[in-house]
């Protein structure tokens, strides 16, 4: 554990750095809290995009075993690297919303056998940045890895306030009940966060999901009856949908992985921002070679790539718990979830409602975070308001209003009308463009 040094910047306070060993009595709800801030969005890209492609529900199920399983792994390597795979820091991977349209998109004009086969070749992208982030890292400046977790935390914010009013397309959506509980997830974690100390402080987010899940619980919108469906134990499979070449969807997925680099690149910064520090080059290095590496092997077993999750940055953040090992038991949960399905489908039963409450206080701190690290890395001069601005406004304005794109190739609707992928690419071809008049 490190102290605030008197007279330096320090935002947020450290409770446990990130080669600090908590106690296990601390460390384990801590790291089912880290869990619990990206379950929801880790089991929802496999859902929705099984739902879009008509998939059956033994199929949909194995998806999001996959998705746990790979989440868990990837996790566990970014903690303890294999060699030069992994940033040796608190990364917490799951499956990449940045992913889902093109996913779709490709499985829709071919088959799924073809979107594995694309996220597998694409994945060496990524891994060939990170192998060479030396001769890269000048090509992805603070300003646009700051841009790239903004945009994130601005796109997320409206799936934390579905979350809140019940999830999307729900019968009760926007329900005073649903509202009650996530209200009562926020204002707990907010209250504990701020006037407690010690463990109640840092550990906020879990008891306000708790707290949260009883109150659901006495309302009646905790729904168990999907237990009695799942098995108790299941392997992963290898190659359950096999796996197809084609070169369009391989170009389309590499754009995309471009575009997931930064995020992580965003999310490795904003860490050791909870820190007071910079990145280290083999820090960015290892994670975004875990990124790409882990993104291919989950191609392997059917699951979808793995990204860092910034809900999980902006807890980290939060509640100050930096620690790696902290987020390598948070790994550990995740592959025995997805080891378990009946375990899993338990954690599944938190109501839409909680998770909103949660994750309306992440979205948020994921912006803030972006905020943070352009604050502390960029001037805000001129150049950098402007690309802040085009990049953000671009970014937002393809997210809300998609049809835009209406007479564009499909291709290029499916990939320019996500708000992440314009943003960030927008801020990453502005910076190349626009002189640094300080250089």
């Amino acid at each position: 554990m490190i102290e605030e040094v008197a007279g330096q910047p320090s935002a947020p306070q450290v409770v446990y750095d990130i080669d600090d060993c908590p106690p296990l009595r601390e460390a384990v709800p801590l790291g089912i809290q880290h869990v619990l801030a990206m379950f929801l969005s880790n089991i929802a890209v496999p859902l929705i995009i099984a739902t879009a492609i008509g998939l059956s529900g033994k199929d949909k199920a194995f998806l999001v075993q996959m998705a746990l399983v790979m989440a868990g792994i990837s996790t566990i390597v970014q903690a303890y690297p294999l060699g030069p795979v992994g940033a040796r820091m608190p990364i917490v991977m799951g499956t990449s919303f940045a992913f889902v349209a093109g996913i779709i998109s490709i499985t829709q004009q071919y088959n799924l056998a073809t979107a594995f086969g694309a996220c597998l070749a694409a994945a060496l992208v990524e891994v060939v940045i990170g192998f060479s982030y030396g001769k890269f890292k000048r090509y992805f400046p603070p300003l646009a890895a700051g841009i790239v977790v903004m945009m994130i935390g601005l796109t997320l914010i409206p799936v934390g306030m579905d979350y809140a009013a019940g999830g999307k397309g729900a019968a009760d959506y926007g329900s005073f009940t649903n509202l009650g509980i996530a209200a009562v997830v926020l204002l707990v974690t907010l209250c504990l966060n701020q006037f407690s100390k010690g463990f109640l402080s840092y550990a906020s987010m879990i008891i306000g999901v708790l707290v949260g899940y009883v109150a659901a619980l006495f309302l009646g919108k905790v729904q168990p009856g999907a237990m009695a469906e799942s098995a108790w134990f299941s392997l992963p499979v290898p190659f359950e949908f096999g796996l197809e070449f084609h070169l369009m969807p391989i170009v389309l997925m590499s754009f995309i992985y471009i575009v997931s680099a930064l995020e992580t690149m965003g999310d490795i910064a904003g860490t050791t921002a909870a820190v007071n520090r910079e990145p280290t080059s083999s820090e960015m290095q290892g994670g975004l070679v875990a990124d790409g590496v882990m993104s291919g092997l989950a191609a392997v077993f059917s699951a979808f790539p793995n990204t860092s999750y910034s809900q999980n940055v902006g807890l980290v953040n939060f509640t100050g718990v930096v620690s790696r090992h902290v987020a390598a038991i948070g790994g550990g949960f995740l592959l025995v979830l997805g080891l378990i399905p009946k375990v899993g489908a338990l954690v599944a039963t938190i109501p839409a409602a909680v998770i909103g409450g949660a994750g309306l206080i992440m979205f948020a701190m994921i912006f803030t975070s972006g905020m943070a690290i352009i604050h502390r890395n960029v001037e805000m001069n001129k150049r950098s308001m402007v690309i802040i601005a085009v990049s953000i406004g671009l970014g937002l304005g393809v997210e809300f209003r998609p049809e835009v794109l209406l007479h564009f190739p499909p291709a290029v609707r499916t990939l320019f009308s996500q708000g992440l992928v314009v943003g960030g690419l927008t801020g990453f071809v502005l910076n190349l463009v626009f002189p640094d008049r300080r250089e």
